[in-house]
């Protein structure tokens, strides 16, 4: 059985996704109480003078500054935002839900990160298979979301999913590539402020590990 069926995999702008990446965007998507978090959980994880590819990137890599790593390779889908990144050594464009394969070696990277972008993979389950290949063994992929996207280019699964919904999804995701294991989920909402409303952007993340 297919992971997602071809309406879920929809989006609401079904245009080439390269004409809507064409112009930069030098802002952050998500909060800074959520980089903070982003960043510490890459502390966590990462370790120096490491491989690191940056999947789905953009202009900042929330990559801890005081942690140096060998090589940070960057993909993503705009190059003035690639190149304004000072932590990539090296980056490539390339729309992964044209084309999912990675222009990488098997097993050439310690760590892959994606951060703010899974919900618009089209086909997760191609591209996860393809982080996979590109990890090293007992490698991390360290998936993180909020509830915040571009709503037209979503697929629709995770337009139509609950926030804990989406958790599953990319536990799915994760599950559908034998041979990788979820070693942590996290989600935090943030606490109500004084005012009643939510104090910042809520925090999600699955790590999975390569084992075999």
């Amino acid at each position: 059985m297919a992971l997602l069926n071809d309406w879920q995999r929809s989006k609401l702008d079904p245009s080439d996704d390269s004409l809507f990446y064409d112009y930069p965007r030098f802002v952050t998507h998500v909060d800074s109480g959520f980089i903070g978090q982003l960043t510490d959980l890459y502390r966590k994880y990462l370790r120096p003078q490491t491989r690191i590819l940056d999947l789905m990137s953009s202009w900042v890599s929330h990559l801890p500054p005081e942690i140096t790593f060998a090589h940070v390779e960057g993909h993503g889908m705009n190059r003035e935002e690639l190149a304004a990144n000072p932590r990539l050594d090296h980056f490539f464009i390339q729309n992964l839900n044209q084309n999912p394969i990675l222009p990488l070696p098997d097993q050439s990277f310690d760590a892959v990160l994606n951060a703010v972008s899974v919900q618009y993979l089209q086909q997760p389950e191609l591209v996860f298979a393809e982080v996979y290949r590109v990890l090293k063994p007992q490698g991390i992929f360290i998936v993180s979301f909020s509830n915040r996207m571009f709503f037209q280019k979503a697929i629709q699964a995770w337009r139509d999913a609950s926030e804990g919904e989406r958790v599953k999804w990319v536990q799915r995701y994760f599950e559908s590539v034998p041979g990788f294991e979820v070693v942590q989920v996290i989600q935090r909402v943030a606490p109500l402020s004084w005012v009643g409303f939510l104090g910042g952007d809520p925090f999600y993340a699955v790590i999975g590990r390569r084992c075999t």
